[in-house]
This record gives structure tokens, C-alpha cells and sequence, in this order.
């Protein structure tokens, strides 16, 4: 069961990450985790991700995360 401050800090890494993807407008995925291992598992990650594509205009083809606006 996840704590307020969990998912708080859950949150603010989905709203980093979509900020991230739309300023370069393009990154591969595996590129984006190198720079958060040791922050996030990959389990998180992925989780993270998932939420991203759902929540933006965010989509990954060739395993690459790509703004789509």
C-alpha cells in the first residue's frame, strides 16, 4: 500500500517525465531508464511509462518515446 508522499512523488515523476519526452520531442526509452536506475526499478518504470502514454500525447514506437503534438 502506497503512502500519500508515494504517490505524491509518483506523480511529479510522470508530470518529469512527459515535460522531458515533450522538450526533446523524441528519447529512446532504454536512454531515459539509464538516467533513472538507482531512482526507480524497472518495474517502476515501466509503471511510470505506462502512465505517461496514457495521461499525454505520448506514444513509443521502436522503443522509442515520441511527443505526438
Amino acid at each position: 500500500m502506497e503512502t500519500e508522499k508515494e504517490v505524491n512523488a509518483a506523480a511529479k515523476c510522470v508530470v518529469f517525465i512527459a515535460e522531458l519526452i515533450r522538450e526533446l520531442g523524441e528519447i529512446p526509452s532504454g536512454h531515459l531508464y539509464a538516467q533513472l536506475i538507482g531512482r526507480v526499478t524497472l518495474d517502476q518504470y515501466n509503471s511510470l511509462i505506462s502512465i505517461v502514454k496514457k495521461t499525454f500525447p505520448v506514444k513509443e514506437v521502436n522503443h522509442n518515446l515520441i511527443w505526438t503534438v
